[in-house]
């Protein structure tokens, strides 16, 4: 109920959003078209889980991969704001991080999650720890993804 009703007051806007997933898997976008009449704002949805796919898809720069990792604010960042250009959305989503229950580290905690918002104006980017299992880790990515969307309209 908690997404359906976020997603709701996104529809009264009429701002056109897409959506750059990693580490959330395509569930951001799934949550989005579960709610009747979502096509009149809903653009466009990528997952980019590997590296080639962002740099492909997205234009992440082969070098913020090198200098920053995949999971970055820096990365998060650019995915936001190329798919915003790419779809000529008025809002965007990315979400980019490690869900486990591999590749992490002291660095890079499990359940670190950077999710980036982006407007024509302005992008915020917002670093996450989230707890509990991989399912439960992207669960909450997505419920904070559109809870910042709603804040940043």
């Amino acid at each position: 109920m908690f997404i359906k009703n976020n997603i709701k007051k996104i529809l009264k806007k009429k701002y056109k959003i897409a959506i750059a997933e990693s580490c959330t898997g395509g569930r951001i976008c799934y949550e989005l078209t579960k709610i009747s009449g979502i096509s009149k704002i809903f653009i466009s949805g990528v997952i980019a889980y590997s590296n080639s796919s962002k740099i492909k898809i997205l234009n992440v720069k082969k070098e913020s991969l090198i200098k920053y990792g995949a999971v970055s604010k820096e990365v998060a960042i650019e995915m936001a704001k190329n798919i915003l250009k790419i779809t000529k959305s008025d809002y965007s989503i990315s979400t980019t991080g490690i869900s486990g229950p591999t590749g992490f580290s002291k660095k890079k905690p499990l359940g670190l999650v950077y999710i980036a918002i982006s407007n024509k104006k302005i992008t915020k980017v917002y670093k996450n720890i989230f707890k509990g299992s991989r399912i439960n880790i992207q669960k909450k990515a997505t419920e904070k993804s559109i809870e910042l969307l709603v804040k940043n309209f």
